[in-house]
């Protein structure tokens, strides 16, 4: 296996030690396992295998083992590890032990998806735009909800205190063949927001995957707690994840002449048309709903060219950087479930012909009379997902129950809680 002879030479240059084989739950949480470098010719071959039972949403003990096998093309080192006997890290694929795939795996469902839209002449090009929070640590490094810099949209040094940490952590995604575009403050006491260059979506989605480690990992080497939680702060600005969407028709962007072409626009009303039944995979949380109808975070079904404070916009680009611009979603979100959902959305409108409604150029804050809103709590979303055809017709039987059946119940539990935003700092604040 060529790939794997370079790979292992590369290692050996490099004097890697260790490697973490990286994969995500249903609910988009990184998992890892580390092997010694020795030992990958065997994960190449046979798998590594892990307790799927104690991974939530993937399965019971009585069918428990699922394996492990790395995607050798996602090799990049942890530059914030130590530099002699480092640690490499590699995506994985999920499957049985008969090896067949396993249905919970969403880089599989994903590149399905992307395959699918290949056989019909199309591509995509996807490019996240990730809020994050930075925020102060105790003296024992515990995290607290005290955020780093009091600083706002666009500010800068020293009002923006966030600038160094977010340089080390561009130069470090740079290192690891992540191509971050633009960085800068976002509108709350300590957000940031950094922007991913487009790329096909299964490279888009690993690398939104590798910036949530750095920023992370970063965040910690400068004392400071990172959150990608969706509304982390109750009276301030919440966190979304912007998903930039170019289709490509035989490699013509076909956003470039949205006005022209009719693909483009039934793409974009696919979106639209399907948006509800996706919001519980787009906002998966119940602080999610927080953000929507403020801060720019949208809280109605409708598009625009330039308004922010729609669902969709079609931003002033042109050439190879004309896109669509979904506004809902947030980084608590798998992004492998969600972008596989929309690529069908999409292409189901391209399919069925979907003409989109009038571009809505009103600001939706203040008059979104005649819209359909998305849903407005996490309660609402599962039961749009519940009567789902499309959802039904596109993932997998038991990932869907398994999915829903854990957000219905995590719904249920914060409606019973009396403090709701103490019980999900307790229960979200560290791990998302």
């Amino acid at each position: 296996m060529p790939q794997l002879t370079k790979l292992l030479e590369t290692i050996e240059d490099y004097d890697v030690k260790f490697i973490r084989l990286v994969f995500c739950d249903i609910f988009g949480v990184q998992k890892n396992i580390a092997i010694l470098a020795s030992r990958l010719p065997h994960a190449v071959e046979k798998g590594i295998s892990f307790d799927a039972s104690a991974i939530a949403g993937f399965s019971n003990v009585e069918e428990s083992d699922l394996l492990l096998f790395p995607d050798l093309s996602t090799f990049a080192l942890l530059p914030w590890r130590p530099s002699e006997g480092c640690v490499g890290r590699l995506f994985c694929n999920i499957r049985y032990p008969d090896g067949r795939p396993f249905e919970g795996d969403g880089r599989y469902l994903l590149k399905q998806a992307q395959q699918k839209a290949t056989d019909q002449g199309y591509s995509f090009l996807l490019g996240p735009e990730c809020e994050f929070y930075l925020f102060e640590t105790d003296e024992k490094g515990n995290p607290t909800t005290t955020p780093f810099d009091k600083a706002g949209y666009f500010d800068v040094s020293p009002l923006d205190r966030g600038e160094n940490v977010r340089r080390d952590i561009c130069l470090t995604l740079e290192e690891m063949g992540v191509k971050p575009e633009r960085s800068h403050h976002e509108h709350g006491p300590g957000q940031n927001e950094i922007d991913i260059q487009c790329c096909s979506p299964l490279l888009a989605v690993d690398n939104f995957y590798t910036l949530h480690a750095a920023v992370k990992a970063i965040s910690a080497q400068n004392g400071l707690f990172a959150s990608f939680l969706p509304k982390p702060l109750p009276h301030a600005a919440g966190s979304g994840l912007h998903i930039n969407l170019s289709v490509l028709k035989n490699g013509e962007n076909l956003f470039a002449h949205f006005e022209d072409n009719p693909k483009a626009a039934s793409f974009l009303g696919g979106i639209l048309q399907r948006i509800g039944e996706i919001t519980v995979f787009a906002n998966p949380l119940p602080c999610s709903y927080l953000r929507f109808g403020k801060c720019e975070a949208p809280a109605v079904i409708n598009w625009s060219k330039q308004n922010r404070s729609s669902l969709i916009r079609v931003p002033a680009a042109t050439g190879s950087e004309a896109r669509m611009e979904l506004r809902s979603p947030d980084p608590a979100c798998n992004l492998y479930l969600l972008t596989t959902l929309l690529l069908y959305a999409g292409m189901e409108g391209i399919a069925q012909g979907v003409k989109p409604p009038q571009a809505f150029q009103e600001n939706s804050y203040t008059n979104a009379s005649g819209l359909d809103s998305l849903p407005t709590d996490l309660a609402k979303a599962v039961v749009v997902a519940k009567d789902s055809e499309f959802l039904q017709r596109v993932l997998p039987p038991k990932l869907l129950h398994n999915y829903l059946t854990y957000k219905e119940q995590e719904a249920a539990t914060e409606e019973a809680i009396a403090d709701p935003y103490q019980y999900e700092m307790a229960q979200y604040f560290e791990r998302i």
